[in-house]
This record gives C-alpha cells, structure tokens and sequence, in this order.
C-alpha cells in the first residue's frame, strides 16, 4: 500500500475514533480515571431546594463548557501537525473528560440532567477546534490557553456564586480549576501564539450565549 494511502486511512481511522468519542461523551455517562473531587465530602442536607436548584443551573453550565472543552480538544489533537503536541492535546482532552463525568455525576445528585443542546456545543467547538489546527500549531495552542483562561475566569464567578454549603459542587469547581489553569500554562510553554482581540471578544460572546442558554436549558 502506498504512503499516501495509509496517510488516508490513518485519518479516516481518526475521524471514526472521534465520531464514537463524541457519541460516548454525549449521551453515555463515563468512568473516571481520576477520583471524584467531592467523594469523602458528606451531602449537606440543609440545602433547600431554592439552593439546588441554583447550584444545578451552574453545574449545567460546567458540564456544557466541559462538552465544548472536549470537542475542542478533539478537533486540535486531529489536526494538529506536530506529534507531540497531537499527544499532550489528547493527556489532557482525558482530564476534560474527568470533569465532564464529574459534573454529570453532580447533576445527578441533584436531580438534574445535563443541557438539551449540549450536542450542539459540541458540533460547534469541534469545527472550531478543526479550523485552530489547520491554522498552525502556534495558533492551535494560542486558542487552548485563551479558552482554559476563560474557563478559569469563569469557574472562579461559580465558586463565588455557588451556596455556601454546598461543598460537594464547590470541590468539583476548585479541581477543575486547577486542572485548566494547567492546560493553560502548558499551552504557553509550548509557545501558544497570543490571539487578537478580536477574537477573544468573539470567543467571550460565544461563552455568554452558550452559559446563557444552558443554565436554563
């Protein structure tokens, strides 16, 4: 078989594996590889149902993000050129994946359920995910590390406006948070390429319709 052919199934092979990854993270739930972060923290039953239902609207919105992580990553990691940054995007595209399990299992203990139109983000973050590949590795990088910084300013307004005593939720959150603002400096290390403003402001946008949307739905 020739170079190019296997060139070609290589990528067809990838596109398949993606497909079924994106199947899986959609609508079946996952195992950890890691711990989960409120495992040893024992449900406060004073929280009333004023205060779950607030918590599971931000939790919702984690697990969106979370789904839009995911895909993100899988666009980069297929169409990144170097090895070796392929290899670093898929390490962490697994610990994205811990803390989209994460937030569904929270969900779950509140009595709630993930976002309708989190396949949505997901078709969405992975074209862009695509588009930042094709542009460069430089580039590539430069879209991860302003995405987890985003993520980072984000979570710190949940842990601000989470219930006071709902520590399970608030031990997620923290995780998560240092988990992205390692992506983030691993991006920059590797020489992510700092983006224009205007394309921060457009991912910011983007952000708000989707948190917007899927606190509610």
């Amino acid at each position: 078989m020739k170079k190019e052919s296997f060139r070609h199934y290589n990528l067809a092979d990838d596109v398949i594996g993606h497909f079924d990854r994106a199947l899986n993270n959609i609508f079946c739930p996952q195992a950890s590889l890691r711990e989960y972060p409120a495992a040893n923290i024992v449900e406060d039953d004073d929280l009333d149902a004023g205060q779950k239902k607030k918590a599971a609207a931000l939790m919702r919105v984690n697990h969106a993000g979370e789904m839009a992580a995911q895909a993100l990553y899988h666009g980069q990691s297929l169409t990144a050129r170097d090895k070796s940054l392929k290899d670093k995007l898929q390490a962490a595209s697994v610990e994205e994946s811990d803390h989209l399990n994460w937030c569904r299992t929270r969900l779950e203990e509140l009595g709630e359920k993930p976002s309708v139109l989190d396949p949505l983000w997901y078709m969405g973050s992975f074209a862009i995910g695509i588009t930042a590949g094709v542009l460069g590795d430089r580039w590539n990088l430069g879209f991860l590390a302003e995405t987890e910084h985003q993520v980072v300013k984000h979570l710190d307004g949940h842990l601000k406006n989470l219930p006071d005593n709902d520590e399970r939720s608030r031990a997620v959150v923290e995780q998560m948070k240092v988990d992205e603002l390692g992506h983030a400096h691993l991006a920059e290390s590797l020489g992510a390429a700092k983006l224009p403003k205007l394309v921060q402001s457009g991912m910011q946008l983007t952000s708000k319709v989707m948190t917007g949307l899927s606190e509610k739905i």
